[in-house]
């Protein structure tokens, strides 16, 4: 089982193969909100996603061990698919990715960029299946979140936020939010604040539509869809937490539910607020934010982790499709 110890390792495993991603703000947003909201930007990290990270300290995590295969393989609705094949590339392996068809045409794309073999499955439920054909063969399998290891290099995301935090204070933040999907990410993000900042409280944020951890933490049993919930966040189309992760999860402080109408308005504002690229499964993290800062009566610092910055132009169209920018935000 993963500790904040295995947070701080990941972090210098890695270091020399992904960007210190930096903390922006925006001074109109912090105005309209009445408190203090601190982006932490890895939709300019490499392959444009926190996913790499995970990726990484697998794959060197196995080298350490002089266990490195020839072959790797995964399942991904895109980020996982383009940051494995992204460190396959990097330490000269072979990479066999299952991409639902369903997935961002951008995500698919720049995963067989990076030289993989890219297979594209009808379903979700298809590329969980069809990946066991080449692990028979000899293959390592990458799970996108039930891995310590992949969870472990993800928590490096907020653990530079927390040392880069404003002030140089790493209790800065009262809160940081991360998107939910397997749950991988907000994992990490609680052993990092249990590692620099056991203050902090940590939420994870997922779509109405996609609210498979939100129920599994109400009925305390695991709830799995059947095919790919259907919402614009396309990274957190997962079918199912894991029990590795959900036993994180119930140490948070929570998994947020937002709407698909709230995913778009947001997706809409940061990217006119911050002049960036952003997913709409990571913008929508300010809904969850919005719900939390209602309930507070004091002053709020928040860190929001920008997950990734890869949309497919059919994306960006659904995105824009209609103009929310005339409604200011605020509580």
């Amino acid at each position: 089982m993963n500790t904040p110890a295995h947070i701080l390792a990941a972090q210098s495993r890695i270091a020399g193969f992904v960007h210190r991603t930096p903390l922006m703000e925006s001074s109109t947003l912090n105005a309209q909100l009445g408190h203090r909201i601190v982006f932490k930007c890895e939709n300019l990290q490499k392959i444009g996603a926190f996913k790499v990270r995970g990726a990484m300290n697998t794959l060197l995590t196995l080298k350490e061990q002089g266990a490195l295969p020839d072959h790797v393989t995964c399942f991904s609705s895109g980020n996982h698919a383009q940051a494995v094949a992204y460190g396959a590339k990097t330490l000269g392996l072979k990479a066999t990715i299952f991409i639902p068809a369903n997935a961002s045409s951008l995500k698919i794309e720049a995963t067989r960029a990076h030289g993989a073999e890219v297979v594209v499955t009808k379903t979700r439920q298809e590329a969980e299946s069809a990946v066991q054909a080449v692990i028979d063969q000899g293959a390592v399998f990458i799970h996108p979140y039930d891995d310590d290891r992949v969870m472990a290099g993800q928590g490096t995301a907020a653990l530079e936020a927390f040392q880069d935090a404003p002030q140089k204070n790493v209790k800065a933040f009262n809160a940081v939010f991360a998107p939910c999907g397997g749950g991988g990410l907000v994992s990490g993000t609680w052993l990092a604040a249990q590692a620099a900042s056991p203050e902090t409280k940590v939420f994870g944020v997922e779509p109405l539509n996609a609210n498979d951890a939100a129920r599994t933490l109400r009925d305390g049993k695991i709830f799995k869809w059947d095919q790919a919930p259907d919402t614009i966040a396309d990274g957190v189309r997962t079918l199912y937490v894991s029990e590795r992760t959900l036993g994180f999860l119930k140490q948070t402080n929570g998994v947020l539910e937002v709407s698909e109408d709230d995913i778009l308005y947001w997706t809409q504002w940061l990217t006119h607020l911050l002049k960036l690229t952003i997913e709409p499964t990571s913008a929508g993290c300010m809904a969850g934010v919005v719900q939390y800062l209602r309930t507070q009566t004091e002053p709020q610092t928040v860190l929001v982790i920008l997950s990734g910055g890869n949309v497919a132009p059919e994306t960006q169209a659904q995105i824009w499709a209609e103009d929310r920018l005339g409604a200011v935000p605020g509580l």
